[in-house]
C-alpha cells in the first residue's frame, strides 16, 4: 500500500499550505472565540477550495476521492490552524435519505456556509437509547407542530436549520414511529439555551426546547417512520475516524508534549504516542477501503471505539506531561472525558459490535 502523494495531490497539498501560511492568526482555535469565529472559517475554507471537496457537485462540493479530506485535516493540523468544520454526516443523511428536491434546496448553503446547521436527535432521557426519544411532531394542514427537548446540540445558538428527529407515530414499535425533519430555527417556539462545559466553552452545545414550533410538511426528510433509518446513516458517518480529521491532531499534541519532556517520557505519553500511531494507521486502512468502494456499517462503532481509547489516552498524557498549569493542555485532558458518551456511549458501540459484527445473544 503506497501512501504517497500522487502528482494532483501534491499539488492540492502545497496550495493548502500556502493558503493556511496567509491566515495564521487570522482565526481563533479554541475556546468561545473559536466556536464565535466557525461559520466565518467555514466560509473561508470554502471560497479557498478547500472545504467540501468529496462531495457532489451538483451541490457545490468538487467530487474528488476522499483523501482530499484527509490531506485537509493533516494540513490544518499541522499548521495549528482550527479544525475542519464537521459537517459530513449532515451531507450524508440528507443526501442519502431527502429527495432531489431536498437536496437541492439545502446542501449547496450547507456546503458552502452560509446557512449554519444543528442536529437535534439526543433528549434528556434518549441519549444513548436515541429510540426513546419523546419529541413528537403531529400534522397540522401542510405542517407538522414539533413539541419536545433536545440537548447536547452543537451549533444551536446560531443554526438556521436543524436536521430533527421526532415521533410521528405512537402506535408501532419505538423504531419505527420516528421521522426526520429540517426545522427552520428562527420561528416562534424555538427557545435555544447554552450548555457550559467544563472546559468553561459556553457556544459548542446547547439544549433546545420546541415548543409549537411549525415545519413545512415537505421539509420531511423521506417517509413518515424513516428517522430511524436517517439516524444510523448519520451516527455510522459520525463514528469513522477517516472523515472527522482526528487522527492528525492527536499526533501533532503528542509531538508537542514530546518536545516538552527532558529525559524519559512519562509512561501515559509512551502509551498515546503507541496509540496515535494505531490510529494513523488504522484510519489508511479504512480511506483504501472506502477508495475501493466499501460502505461501512456497524463497523463504526469499533472506529469510535478506537477514536475514544486515543483521544483519552492523548488527555491522560497531556495532564501527565504539564500537569494542571498549562491552560489549552488542560482543557485538552478535560474535553477527552467526553469522548466516551458523545456520538453513541462506549456501552452502546460494544454491545453494536458484539451484537451485530459478532452475531452474540442471536
Amino acid at each position: 500500500m503506497d501512501f504517497r502523494d500522487s502528482p494532483e495531490e501534491a499539488d492540492f497539498r502545497s496550495r493548502l499550505r500556502g493558503w493556511l501560511l496567509e491566515q495564521k492568526g487570522r482565526f481563533p482555535t479554541s475556546g468561545d472565540e473559536y466556536w464565535a469565529k466557525a461559520g466565518e472559517w467555514h466560509q473561508a475554507l470554502y471560497a479557498a477550495g478547500f472545504f467540501g471537496t468529496s462531495w457532489p457537485k451538483a451541490y457545490g462540493g468538487q467530487d474528488l476521492p476522499p483523501v482530499y479530506d484527509v490531506i485537509v485535516d493533516e494540513e490544518i493540523a499541522k499548521a495549528g490552524a482550527p479544525a475542519r468544520p464537521s459537517l459530513g454526516y449532515l451531507v450524508v443523511g440528507l443526501s442519502h435519505h431527502g429527495d432531489a428536491a431536498l437536496a437541492q434546496k439545502f446542501l449547496p448553503g450547507m456546503i458552502n456556509g452560509t446557512e449554519r446547521w444543528c442536529q437535534g436527535f439526543s433528549e434528556p432521557g434518549a441519549g444513548s437509547d436515541l429510540a426513546s426519544l419523546t419529541t413528537t411532531a403531529v400534522r397540522d394542514g401542510d405542517a407538522y407542530v414539533i413539541h419536545g427537548h433536545k440537548i447536547w446540540t452543537s451549533y444551536s445558538d446560531v443554526a438556521d436549520w436543524c436536521l430533527l428527529l421526532a415521533r410521528t407515530d405512537r402506535d408501532v414499535p419505538k423504531h419505527r414511529g420516528i421521522s426526520a425533519f429540517i426545522v427552520p430555527m428562527h420561528q416562534d417556539g424555538v427557545v435555544q439555551r447554552p450548555l457550559k462545559m467544563i472546559s468553561g466553552v459556553t457556544k459548542e452545545f446547547g439544549q433546545v426546547e420546541f415548543d409549537g414550533a411549525r415545519v413545512p410538511a415537505d421539509h420531511m426528510v423521506g417517509a413518515p417512520g424513516d428517522g430511524w433509518k436517517l439516524a444510523m446513516t448519520v451516527v455510522s458517518h459520525e463514528r469513522e475516524p477517516s472523515t472527522l480529521g482526528f487522527s492528525a491532531r492527536y499526533g501533532k499534541l503528542v509531538r508537542q508534549l514530546a518536545a516538552r519532556v527532558d529525559g524519559p517520557p512519562p509512561e501515559e505519553l509512551s502509551w498515546a504516542w503507541v496509540q496515535t500511531e494505531m490510529l494513523r494507521l488504522h484510519v489508511r486502512r479504512r480511506l483504501s477501503e472506502q477508495l475501493d468502494g466499501l460502505v461501512h456499517g456497524p463497523q463504526g462503532s469499533l472506529d469510535k471505539l478506537l477514536m475514544t481509547w486515543v483521544e483519552q489516552s492523548v488527555g491522560h498524557a497531556a495532564l501527565a506531561t504539564a500537569g494542571t498549569g498549562d491552560k489549552d493542555l488542560f482543557e485538552a485532558y478535560m474535553y477527552s472525558r467526553a469522548q466516551s458518551v458523545m456520538g453513541g456511549t462506549s456501552q452502546i458501540q460494544k454491545n453494536i459490535i458484539a451484537q451485530r459484527i459478532l452475531g452474540l445473544g442471536a
